[in-house]
């Protein structure tokens, strides 16, 4: 039994976003066998497979394919410790006594896609300069804050110098894509603008082709010259289908193999009826799905506003309504990492558990008795769009109403990179590393900038009002994991307090596949995205 509000009505409303399925998708879900795997994701087209810029999710299948990191993750999960991360374009590293630097020894004979020769040091310090540097570009650069520098010792071996102490490197911004390892060469002969559809990396497969059609997305072929093992299907084709039926029915059609599942209510429970032989991979705690408040707009530039409107938001209905795949999070960090916050843990007064009554007070108090209405966006993703929907009916409890607009997903992460919402969602996968995902959101140095160049702390916390900017260094500068682990949780408790990011659930990201298609291995946890190398079609 769901407690405060009825299921249904929550699930009804929130099925609006999403199209039905009729009767008549119902079909062999088995793909023709072929030597190219195919797979779609929902999203109008191609943004940029250059790893340093890419902001949208189903770009990341391209690009993690296309290119190697210095380390990887177990396949199937992330790693639990820094000695379960797995070496790639790095055979091994060492580090200080301090945690302040780290050496990395290279793969030697590794060479770049299509002649650009072998990748030595200099590309690995080229790939994180351009990182750091502000003028070249600023989507993920919070993520490397702590980074002093980057230096070569040889062509096989890599010094980095941290501002303070990290005894996770290898387990946080090692394993993003953004630190792909890029050719040098290349960049510096293709330029900026046309690397960002025509990258040279060192992984398994690379680019043949960039489709004018957006839809058609990207065609990568096996790369003969792979330092690995080679990847088992020898091409790999990428599409995007916006439309939840249209790419529903190519799955079950046959049309592709995989597709990016839905996560909106009660798409689960139908698609398996339609299908028991289907295969759904699923990757928890999958995506932080959190929303930010524009502290620049009055009246969210209130304290007892933005509590009020987390007294508003029933998370607990939100993840029942998103179940399979939902969990309710308490801060930031989701219960499963260390540093979150459980339902024992987190303290009474930051829970925010649903209370309208609460809310009310709050507003009265914020001299706004009768509530108040603003415009904000979203995008016509499912989980997004599903997810908005059940907030904007939460809201009108305590008379607050959300002008909500619709856009395109690709369109809705180019607007929002540029600071125009007011109420901000947001769906990021995070390692287990607690600082990380406080860092990206939360720093005053990933403050979101009018020109595109900053990065996600939409909310302009810690700019428009004091932040945590000296808590998380504290934190960072703290070498026992479980002293640091207890700064975090004061860091949570921090913002929790003035409210201007509300957690509200982890949403598992979602995988389903024909029953003839063959993954390799268990997908259990990690990001967003894993590798198909091993996968084949029966």
């Amino acid at each position: 039994m769901l407690r405060r509000r009825s299921f249904l009505k929550v699930a009804a409303i929130a099925a609006t976003a999403v199209l039905p399925l009729s009767a008549g998708l119902s079909g062999p879900a088995t793909a023709q066998s072929t030597d190219t795997l195919e797979i779609a994701f929902s999203a109008r087209g191609l943004r940029t497979i250059d790893p340093a810029r890419s902001i949208q999710g189903a770009d990341e299948w391209a690009i993690i394919h296309i290119h190697d990191k210095l380390v990887e993750v177990p396949k199937g999960r992330f790693p639990r410790t820094v000695a379960e991360v797995q070496p790639s374009l790095a055979t091994d590293w060492e580090v200080s006594d301090d945690a302040k630097t780290w050496t990395f020894t290279l793969r030697e004979g590794v060479e770049f896609q299509k002649g650009y020769g072998e990748m030595t040091s200099e590309d690995v310090k080229f790939t994180f300069d351009r990182l750091l540097n502000p003028e070249e570009l600023g989507v993920n650069r919070s993520l490397y804050h702590n980074l002093e520098s980057v230096e070569v010792d040889g062509p096989y071996k890599v010094v980095f110098q941290l501002k303070q102490p990290d005894p996770l490197f290898p387990l946080g911004p090692l394993l993003h894509y953004s630190a792909s390892i890029i050719s040098k060469k290349a960049f510096e002969e293709k330029g900026s603008e046309a690397f960002e559809r025509d990258p040279v990396g060192t992984g398994p497969y690379m680019l043949e082709t960039v489709f004018e059609n957006p839809s058609e997305g990207v065609l990568l072929t096996r790369n003969p010259d792979y330092w690995g093992e080679p990847a088992k299907m020898p091409k790999l084709h990428v599409q995007y289908i916006a439309d939840t039926t249209a790419r529903t029915l190519a799955l079950l059609s046959g049309d592709v193999h995989m597709i990016e599942g839905v996560r909106a209510p009660g798409w689960v429970p139908s698609i398996k009826a339609r299908n028991a032989d289907l295969h759904f991979d699923t990757s928890s705690p999958g995506s932080f799905f959190t929303i930010q408040m524009n502290m620049q707009k009055p009246p969210f530039d209130n304290q007892k506003v933005r509590q009020a409107v987390a007294y508003l938001i029933d998370r607990d209905t939100i993840a029942e309504a998103m179940a399979p795949i939902s969990q309710r999070t308490f801060g930031l960090n989701p219960p499963s990492f260390p540093a979150g916050f459980t339902e024992e843990t987190v303290p009474e007064a930051v829970r925010y558990d649903y209370n309208p009554e609460k809310a009310k007070e709050l507003l009265a108090e914020a001299g706004l008795p009768e509530g108040f209405s603003f415009d904000s966006y979203t995008s016509q993703r499912e989980d997004y769009q599903s997810i908005a929907l059940m907030i904007q009916d939460m809201l009108r409890a305590g008379g607050i109403e959300m002008n909500l607009e619709v856009k395109d997903h690709t369109a809705f992460h180019a607007d929002q990179a540029t600071n125009t919402n007011t109420i901000f969602l947001r769906s990021a996968a995070y390692p287990p590393v607690p600082t990380q995902a406080i860092g990206e959101q939360l720093s005053s140095a990933s403050e979101v900038k009018n020109d595109g160049s900053g990065g996600p702390n939409f909310s302009h916390y810690g700019v428009a009002i004091p932040g945590i900017d000296d808590m998380l260094e504290e934190a960072m500068a703290e070498p026992n994991l479980e002293a640091r682990i207890e700064k975090v949780q004061a860091i949570e408790e921090k913002f929790l307090t003035d409210m201007p990011l509300l957690p509200i659930v982890t949403n598992g990201y979602l995988i389903v596949r024909a029953p003839n298609v063959d993954l390799g291995y268990e997908q259990k946890s990690g990001y967003a995205h894993w590798r198909l190398t091993d996968a084949v079609v029966n």
